[in-house]
Parts: C-alpha cells; structure tokens; sequence
C-alpha cells in the first residue's frame, strides 16, 4: 500500500507502507549506523520520534530478541529499502512482522539520502506518516515530544545479580535504559536494582547500595524536574555515573543548563576526544540536548568532547565523586574502546570504602 511522509514544511515523501497500518505523527531524525537497527528500534531514547535510518538496506539479518535493549517506543520508521526475506541463524521473525506487532508504521522506498541533508542543513522537522496527504498541517506543526521519561521508565524494581563475586551493589534509575547497561555492570561483579526515575532519594539509597547510576532516556531533560531535585539530594552522598539523558540531568543538577541542538547525534559512529589524555573515541550516541560545559565552570570539569562539532560529551564533578558521559560506554562501536568507563565507576565506589 501506498504511505506518505509528510513533513511540517509541506513537503510530501510517496513511498511503500509497510509495518502497522496507522497513521502517526513525529519528530524526525535521522540516525547514520550502518548495523544496529534492531538496537535502533528497541533504543527507548526514540520516543516520541520517526526515525530515518541512513544505511539503505534495513532487515536483512531480520529480528533477534536477544539484542533487545529495552521496547520499541519511536512513531514511525524510514527507510530506502526493508528486506523481505532475512539470512540469519538468529533471526525470528521479519521486520515487518516486528513492526506489525508494536504497531509502528513504516515507509519503504524514500530518498532517504535527501532527507538526512534536508534535517542536518535546516535541522530537525516534525512530520507524520499517513495514509493519505493531509490537507490540514496543524498537527504536524503543534507536535511536541513531551512525558517520555515517564512512558519509558520501569513500573516496579528489579534485581539482576552480579555475575561472578559480588564486589558492589548499585541502584540504577531507569530513564529508559539500554539493557547493555545493566549487563556491563553485572560483568563488572555489580548487582543491580533497577528503580523508577519517579522513585524518591530516600528510595534510591536505601541500603545497601555503593553507586548510582543514571540510564539514557529520551526528551528535552529540562522537563524532568522532580528527578532533577531527586538528583540534587543524591549527588555527593554516593558515586554517580551517568550516561546519555543522565548526563544532562545531572548538569541541570548541579545547576547547568541544556539546549536543543540542530539535528543531534545519533549513529555509531561519533568521534569523542577525551580531554586529558588526548585520545579519540569512536562511539555509539542517541541524543538531542547537549549540556553547555560553561554553564558548569566552578562546579565540574569538561572531560570529553565531541571531535566533529565540539559538544560537551562528558564532565567530571571534583569532590562529588561524580563522572557523567553523553556517549554510551556499554555499546560495542569500537568495539570495546569505552568500557574503561565502568572500572572508574569502581574504583569510585572502592576508594569510597577505602
């Protein structure tokens, strides 16, 4: 069937429907990964929005449940071409089957490539995916992407154990994580209670806990406010480690502030210079908001930096026992290049019973 990507400006993309039958509406962006879809679709930092994938073929090793990261909460999905027919010994099912499943709506057979250029020359662009072209745009044009955290975060706690000796135990607030996360941290010898971001700082250190940790999630982090203040009574009482959503929640934290970039970075391929030994990163990222490093200056310290545009990816907070990254060190771009993040989060929490 046909499907039509119709953007806030009016301008009309015709392309083949496939996925859910539902009409919907978005924010569009794009992301640059050229593997990783299932990862993409399953990213909770997507809610809210229709996603472009630049890499043109999409589906061909199909869909693995064991690379889940969390559920599939992005409006809609773009792409060149989807494979019908996946090749892999893991594969259980077809992308379009998946999307059918969680009712998501999704176009074949777009220029994707002129749509990337259109996002990252004038920026990020609201759009809808229908059935027919609309007449009526207001939609379109009033859509903002609002109450994500709370969509995306967990109803109840959970424990994973460590894997191996128990050396620590960490609380992780779950803005909408990536499950990698909790396995990184369970390989580490951690075991891991995964709580509400709506949990309260009493709930977050009750005992025992050695570390906090604050996942990725998606939105504008300035909407958070009840967590910022929860983040406000948690900072220098226990090691923090954020990454992603939780590193501009903390910045807000401790009195930074946030903005609304371009078109954001969301791809496994971002470079992040790492300030104090010089080194280059190469990373996996999904976000929109960036912390402004000067905002911070007296509070924390700028750690990395993103090599193409010169965002803040990372600050240390001195006497707070505090380090925050918007990458994400427990995925494999390079492919282990930033798993060092999570023995700092260690020795952290070790020199803290020292």
């Amino acid at each position: 069937m046909k499907k039509y990507l119709v953007l806030a400006d009016g301008s009309v993309y015709e392309g083949e429907g496939f996925g859910s039958e539902k009409e919907t509406v978005g924010e569009l962006v794009f992301t640059t990964g050229m593997c990783g879809y299932i990862e993409t679709l399953t990213d909770a930092s997507y809610a809210g929005q229709i996603v472009i994938q630049t890499f043109p073929l999409i589906g061909n090793y199909g869909i693995i449940p064991e690379d889940f990261e969390g559920e599939s909460l992005l409006k809609g999905y773009v792409v060149r071409e989807y494979c019908e027919t996946p090749s892999n010994f893991r594969c259980e099912e077809t992308l379009n089957a998946y999307l059918k499943e969680k009712d998501i709506p999704a176009i074949a057979g777009v220029d994707t490539r002129a749509l990337t250029r259109r996002i990252r020359n004038h920026g990020v662009i609201n759009a809808g995916l229908f059935n027919t072209v609309p007449e009526d745009l207001s939609i379109l044009k009033n859509y903002a992407v609002t109450g994500v955290v709370n969509a995306a975060t967990c109803r109840h706690i959970e424990t994973f154990p460590a894997e191996g000796e128990e050396k620590r135990h960490v609380t992780l607030i779950d803005c909408g994580l990536k499950k990698n996360i909790v396995r990184e941290l369970c390989r580490h010898g951690c075991t891991v209670k995964v709580v509400p971001s709506t949990s309260s700082a009493e709930e977050i250190l009750k005992e025992p806990v050695d570390g906090i940790m604050i996942s990725n999630g998606p939105g504008d982090p300035g909407e958070n406010t009840a967590l910022i203040q929860t983040l406000r009574q948690i900072v220098g009482k226990k090691p923090v480690f954020g990454i992603c959503l939780g590193h501009q929640l903390m910045a807000l934290a401790m009195g930074g502030t946030t903005y609304k970039m371009k078109f954001g970075h969301r791809g496994v391929n971002q470079p992040v210079k790492d300030l104090e030994t010089g080194r280059t990163y190469i990373t996996s990222q999904n976000h929109g908001y960036a912390v402004d490093a000067d905002s911070l200056r007296g509070i924390g310290t700028e750690a990395f930096v993103n090599a193409n545009d010169g965002t803040c990816e990372g600050m240390r907070y001195p006497g707070y026992d505090c380090l925050t990254v918007q990458f994400h060190p427990e995925a494999c771009s390079g492919p282990k290049d930033c798993g060092f993040l999570f023995d700092t989060f260690m020795k952290m929490m070790e020199e803290k019973h020292a």
